[in-house]
């Protein structure tokens, strides 16, 4: 059947601001929906309030509604398109991209009659089959109905009937509220005592305040399976997908990988024929569809544990894993094209009813901001925690592993072999039995001490499987340590680096530089070759360059002509773009629309657009937005291997937050052009001393500072600037370890603190400026003229971190005076720091006197809300300066804001109830929404404005 030709205008229903447990893996989903329809000559409509996201940009959309996500907002979305001249009316709502907020969006709307009312066809899934999947007791009646197991359980609608549920069932048992995200509400309860407040919890979390009381399989395997659906009934299983933690810790905190590896095939072929039985049984609906299932390991008994009737968060892993880009598909199915009809868009000549073969291993291991949520129960269980995640490719699970470890930026250079391992056996112990963020590190602690497979596995559940691997890396590290690098054996080099060793770590081995390690495996032709992400295991040639890298046959992968690289390169002139790796509070989806932004515009300023990047939530590692994409960690092994292979005009590093910034250094001492501002003077502006050295010399007022290497010096330099100070480490990120005090006691507390997380590191105190006002501005510099973006006014004042303030753009009560101030304090910098591309400025206001906190010579996060507000592509005019290929001069820009835009700063606090939920300088919140106001009498603003001091603390 080909496709409904009566839709000629879709909306697409997005997931609002980044929160722990739905993140943008959705705008990612969102993006490529809107892209596959728009293909097909569809008009398509994106309702969302997320300004940070590529989702919301007009290179995605014909029309972006960046409004709150309720009911009232889609229905004046879909009155303007019903009563505007030359606008096509909304035919159908697409709410499957959108995660739980759009279900449940969707949901509501039809329950309030409005599809029904403006005529508006509910695609890609069918209502019902919502109601069906997220109601628990409607779900479990039905796959006792189809002969699927599920586990003993009951629902409770009462805290009466939860404790009667309780006592039938017995303990252990699970709690899981019906309609919330990212196990909201739920967890497990090991004993009586703890079972009231429990349950109390899942109640209240639960939108219709009921929950499912369920037995728990504690210790169990689980599994995912992500299936495609069409109007025919064909169903085909894009990925299968292993937890490496068994069941107890929610998926989206689990190291998972793909594909599975320690499924028996009988188990595999069952599980496969259970999915295709739910999917079909949960209504009539052709899309995308993930399965959780959960398996007993000593008799492979199978039970299943949930369905979602939507792409979901391993949606977006599983296409970045296979190279098939479910929601691209999705989209077109839930228009009416049959899997037969569409083509797989990696080899374009086979068709996409054809399931994906991988010939290599998946690893994503999450990403967490624990240290932002001091006092947070860090022990990982039902309830989701992380803020982001990385997936490494590589031939062998180990390989695989090892580059996701690189790729996490939590200072580590792989899985062991860096000096960081904890010794203390019942520490170790404590955290194999008890999760946490570092239970990977501590399973290969316990086995390079001799704790046998068996007590660990007993510790963990975690299959032997997965064990031995690991104590694989253990053993091959033990040989390694037995030479230096004058003496190392060629093979065992070759089997350190097959088994994801980074030089980094063998150096750590074999006490030498990295540099001595890089330098002795190339001499012996021991490079690393680039496999190409194809979805049939080279079975057919694709046309798309989407590329992993590995050691497999390294020892004869030297010459770059050998048929085992498979990565061409070019005559053509080529730039990379470094990305801005896992997702974490400080740096979020805004780097990733930059990077998407920088890609575009390279290729219109004609170079070959290159990009790297370890993050398969992210439009920016879809494989049809660069001209070539390398899914590897932003790790300086990895990024000088690719440089040394593509041979790039240069790298952009403004682009991809601090992650790619820390590349500079390294770039620059080897002599790799950067795009845009120098190293050195991005270095100037992080370097407190020598920045504040030039506001001095430019005249600009700057709070009095000093730097201190013990506590002793610290109490000395506050007692030079004067209480309250501000303290925090050199280099930070977010905010990371900021905090105000006023006393020599407060001070003394802080510094130790500090000095035990980064030792060696230096401490900055600044006079912290009491009761000031707070703004910044974003700019462009082209070396002769300054394009001053945008000025922001934050409604909080000065000690709340920019991140986590609410800012309105331009500003609405600062004087002309002020404003002056800031705009020549950002010309001047801009200037005498050499900067070709942008800028950020944060600044201080009091009495009238404007101070420089802060410049960052890079994209920052409020660029992509600018540039949204005004209606004006900043990051692609910046990326052309950058670049040399445009001047500022060549550019008309023309601001379209009627009013002010507030960009509203959203927490995931509700995951953390033990956290304290005050704010201070160091960032906590996980996302953004927009809210456009016509003037400052909107009651939005004025109860913004009457809070404004309420949050702040130490």
């Amino acid at each position: 059947m080909p496709r409904n030709e009566s839709i000629k205008s879709v909306l697409i229903i997005g997931s609002g601001p980044i929160i722990i447990g739905q993140a943008c893996e959705f705008d990612y989903s969102g993006s490529q929906a809107s892209l596959s329809l728009k293909e097909e000559g569809i008009e398509v409509a994106i309702i969302n309030s997320n300004p940070a996201t590529i989702m919301t940009d007009k290179v995605i959309a014909d029309h972006v509604y960046l409004k709150p996500l309720t009911t009232d907002s889609i229905a004046e979305i879909l009155e303007l398109h019903l009563h505007t001249p030359g606008m096509k009316k909304i035919d159908a709502v697409l709410p499957t991209m959108g995660g739980q907020t759009a279900l449940n969006l969707c949901k509501e709307a039809e329950e309030r009659g409005i599809w029904e009312r403006f005529g508006v066809k509910v695609i890609g899934v069918d209502v019902d089959a919502i109601e069906r999947t997220e109601n628990r007791e409607a779900f479990r009646q039905l796959m006792v109905d189809i002969g699927v197991g599920v586990a003993t359980s009951k629902i409770a609608n009462s805290f009466l009937e939860g404790k009667e549920a309780a006592q039938k069932i017995g303990f252990p048992l699970v709690i899981r509220p019906s309609y919330t995200l990212g196990g909201s509400g739920g967890g497990f309860v090991h004993r009586k005592e703890e079972f009231d407040a429990a349950l109390n919890r899942g109640l209240q979390a639960s939108p219709s305040h009921e929950v499912l009381v369920e037995q728990a399989v504690l210790g169990w395997k689980e599994f995912e399976l992500e299936l495609l659906r069409d109007n025919n009934d064909n169903v085909i299983i894009i990925c299968s997908i292993e937890n490496f933690d068994p069941m107890g810790i929610h998926t989206g905190d689990s190291i998972t990988v793909a594909p599975a590896m320690t499924l028996s095939d009988t188990a595999y072929q069952e599980m496969r024929n259970q999915a295709i039985k739910m999917m079909r049984a949960i209504g009539n609906f052709a899309g995308g569809c993930n399965v959780q299932f959960a398996i007993d390991p000593e008799t492979e008994e199978m039970i299943a544990i949930e369905i979602n009737p939507r792409v979901s968060r391993s949606s977006a892993l599983a296409s970045k894993a296979t190279g098939y880009p479910i929601a691209k598909i999705a989209a077109k199915l839930a228009i009416g094209y049959n899997l037969d009809e569409l083509e797989n868009q990696i080899t374009k000549t086979t068709s996409a009813y054809f399931e994906p073969a991988l010939d290599y291993v998946i690893v994503k291991i999450p990403r967490w901001n624990f240290d932002k949520f001091p006092g947070a129960n860090r022990q990982l269980g039902l309830q989701m925690k992380s803020v982001g995640e990385v997936m490494g490719i590589g031939r062998s699970f180990n390989e695989a592993l090892q580059k996701a470890c690189q790729s996490l930026e939590i200072n580590r250079w792989g899985l062991g072999a860096d000096g960081r391992q904890e010794r203390n056996l019942d520490k170790i112990m404590a955290s194999l039995e008890n999760p946490s963020w570092d239970r990977l590190f501590h399973i290969w602690d316990a086995l390079s001490l001799g704790v046998p497979i068996t007590s660990v596995q007993k510790a963990t559940r975690i299959d032997r499987w997965f064990l031995m691997q690991i104590n694989e890396l253990v053993l091959l590290e033990g040989l390694i340590k037995r030479f230096d690098i004058r003496n190392l054996p060629k093979d065992l080099l070759v089997q350190a680096k097959e088994k994801g060793f980074s030089d980094a770590q063998i150096a750590w081995l074999l006490k030498c530089t990295e540099d001595e390690v890089y330098d002795y495996r190339t001499s012996l032709g021991i490079r690393r070759a680039y496999k190409m992400v194809d979805t049939c295991a080279a079975e057919f040639p694709a046309q798309t360059p989407y590329f992993y890298s590995t050691f497999e046959g390294a020892s004869t992968s030297g010459d770059k002509s050998n048929p085992a690289n498979e990565s061409i390169v070019s005559d053509r002139k080529k730039v990379i773009v470094l990305g801005s790796g896992p997702n974490r509070i400080g740096q979020g989806i805004e780097f990733d629309y930059s990077c998407v932004h920088g890609l575009i515009a390279a290729k219109e300023s004609g170079y070959e657009s290159i990009m790297v990047n370890c993050n398969p939530e992210t439009v920016s590692t879809d494989f049809n937005m660069a001209d070539k994409l390398y899914f590897e960690p932003v790790f300086w092994e990895h990024v000088r291997e690719i440089i040394d292979l593509e041979k790039p005009e240069g790298v952009i590093v403004q682009l991809g937050g601090q992650t790619a910034l820390k590349m500079a250094e390294k770039l620059d001492e080897k002599g790799i052009r950067i795009f845009g501002t120098s190293y050195r003077d991005m270095d100037l502006a992080e370097d407190r001393g020598h920045f504040s050295d030039l506001l001095k010399e430019l005249d600009i007022p700057y709070p009095r500072y000093g730097v201190a290497d013990n506590a002793e010096e610290a109490l000395e330099v506050a007692a030079q600037v004067g209480y309250p100070v501000l303290v925090r480490p050199s280099y930070v990120l977010g905010g990371q370890g900021m905090s105000i005090v006023i006393n020599d006691e407060e001070l003394e507390k802080a510094v130790v603190n500090l000095l035990k997380n980064i030792p060696g590191g230096r401490i900055l105190i600044d006079h912290f400026l009491d009761r000031a006002e707070e703004a910044e501005s974003d700019a462009i510099c082209d070396g002769e003229d300054v394009c001053i973006i945008g000025l922001m006014e934050h409604i909080e004042p000065a000690g709340i971190h920019s991140g986590d303030s609410s800012a309105v753009l331009p500003p609405f009560e600062l004087s002309e005076n002020v404003i002056r101030q800031m705009e020549e304090y950002t010309r001047k910098l801009a200037f005498a720091l050499n900067v070709r591309g942008l800028l950020n400025i944060q600044f201080a206001i009091k009495d009238e006197k404007v101070y420089v906190i802060e410049a960052n010579p890079r994209a920052s996060r409020t660029v992509p809300f600018i540039a949204k507000a005004y209606d004006v592509p900043f990051i692609n005019i910046a990326t052309k300066v950058m670049l040399g290929a445009n001047k500022l001069k060549d550019f008309k820009i023309e601001r379209k804001l009627e009013g002010y835009a507030i960009k509203e700063p959203v927490f995931s606090f509700d995951k953390f109830p033990e956290v304290n939920k005050e704010l201070g300088p160091e960032m906590k919140s996980t996302g953004e929404a927009i809210r456009f106001i016509k003037d400052l009498d909107d009651p939005f603003f004025r109860h913004l404005y009457k809070e404004k001091s309420m949050y702040l603390s130490k």
